[in-house]
């Protein structure tokens, strides 16, 4: 232990360090001084009880895959009780100050209530939005089932804010949401967007992909792979592409999981796909930054809904960390984070989002032009670094307590974890040599 407050920080939706948000606040708060606790789901031969770069994790096994109403209830009311039994273990190790919990689900401010009691304070670290996610998956309600479910979620949703001290909001859209619908004082909102740590999050020199004896595009996709993320989208742009435009230069990776992913596979091969699709299941950072360092176009196929709307797509910023142009369906908070760096077509157009991506394929200055743009843009105004100062104010805030001195930036390396090379993003040339050709053999070099 360090001496300083201690964090307790909850997470449901996924493991620790996966959440790369979560964790980039973990290593915020350690950077400050503060002791961190981490209650969240194992992942796949995750152990129970971990240290990682000082930050304690417990976890619990997680329950199989819900449906319906029953078996999301079953999940929530287990989750709920596992996270408040380590909640325990935790304050036996060490009190805590500060509790925060990122949803989804809205279900522990009863938890922080409980702890209240012992002077702990809450903060609600605000990362979906669940009545739009309903409404989204499901439409508007038409039953009497259906409007007690929204209702419900619109409760919860209420509880929550009402309990929380303080509320952390990814944009200026959910902190709306928050002081309107939540009824919350707008000096106890504060905007903390999930920017990526471009100082970690940066290209390596790649590994090439494609037959010496050709040229090869990749388009790349990373995220959940849910009922409300589209990425059928991609699979039915790869058809296009290949079976009704006769490309044989294009190639696609899928990087994720979730609901959808076991269907999404049995698509890709009724489709005939299987030749030109790659999907990775889970994939860790070390792993995601090669396939993105390889790839030369991200795509972005989740449809305007009611939450896909408002909500900021880290897979937008992460493309542009790693210096990728980017075709997207036309949302409001897309727009946001990705400026002039995307080419936006109208929601659900598949033939527009097919001549964006040929558009970008076909044309290397624009390629390059908008890659380099897009690290610029990413690295100079959404980067995590600033976020983290908001963030950490935030706790300052709620914890009242003396903290140790912040820690100095780590150095930048010239290599990662695996010993390959990074892009040099300090010599003009070099980068805009990279971002043109990737990981293509340039023609003129084969043989």
């Amino acid at each position: 232990m360090t001496g300083g407050a201690h964090v307790l920080i909850i997470v449901q939706n996924l493991p620790v360090p996966l959440d790369r948000r979560v964790w980039l606040e973990c290593l915020a708060l350690r950077a400050r001084g503060y002791d961190v606790s981490v209650i969240c789901p194992k992942g796949p031969d995750d152990p129970a009880r971990q240290v990682i770069e000082g930050v304690h994790v417990y976890k619990y096994a997680p329950t199989p895959e819900a449906s319906g109403l029953a078996g999301y209830a079953l999940e929530f009311i287990y989750s709920w009780l596992r996270t408040a039994w380590l909640s325990l273990r935790v304050w036996r190790r060490q009190r805590f100050d500060v509790l925060q919990a990122c949803n989804p689900p809205d279900t522990y401010w009863l938890l922080a209530r409980l702890w209240r009691r012992r002077g702990v304070r809450f903060l609600f670290d605000h990362h979906d939005l669940n009545p739009e996610l309903f409404l989204s998956r499901f439409g508007q309600p038409s039953g009497l089932r259906e409007r007690l479910e929204l209702r419900a979620l619109t409760w919860l949703e209420r509880r929550t804010f009402r309990t929380a001290d303080r509320v952390t909001s990814t944009n200026e859209s959910y902190r709306q949401v928050a002081i309107h619908r939540g009824g919350l004082d707008p000096r106890h909102v504060t905007v903390v967007r999930s920017g990526p740590d471009t100082r970690q999050m940066r290209p390596v020199l790649a590994t090439p992909t494609a037959p010496a004896e050709r040229e090869t595009f990749t388009l790349a996709y990373v995220g959940i792979m849910g009922p409300q993320d589209g990425v059928d989208t991609v699979l039915h742009v790869m058809d296009e592409l290949v079976h009704r435009r006769g490309r044989t230069d294009v190639r696609a990776v899928l990087m994720g999981f979730g609901d959808c992913l076991a269907a999404l596979r049995r698509e890709c091969s009724e489709l005939g796909l299987d030749d030109v699709v790659e999907f990775t299941g889970r994939v860790d950072k070390v792993a995601m930054a090669g396939h993105l360092s390889n790839a030369d176009i991200g795509v972005c196929p989740d449809l305007k809904s009611p939450l896909n709307d408002v909500s900021t797509m880290n897979k937008t910023m992460e493309y542009m960390a790693y210096c990728l142009p980017s075709v997207s369906f036309d949302l409001v908070e897309t727009r946001v984070s990705g400026a002039d760096t995307v080419l936006y077509v109208d929601s659900g157009n598949l033939t527009a989002f097919c001549d964006a991506v040929e558009r970008l394929l076909d044309d290397d200055d624009l390629r390059a032009d908008m890659g380099l743009r897009a690290r610029r843009r990413v690295a100079e105004q959404l980067d995590w670094k600033a976020q983290a100062t908001s963030y950490v104010r935030v706790i300052d805030e709620l914890s009242g307590l003396a903290t140790v001195a912040t820690a100095a930036p780590a150095e930048e390396t010239s290599h990662d974890e695996l010993g390959r090379a990074y892009v040099d993003l300090y010599d003009d040339v070099a980068l805009a040599s990279y971002v043109r050709n990737r990981s293509r053999v340039p023609s003129q070099d084969a043989g």
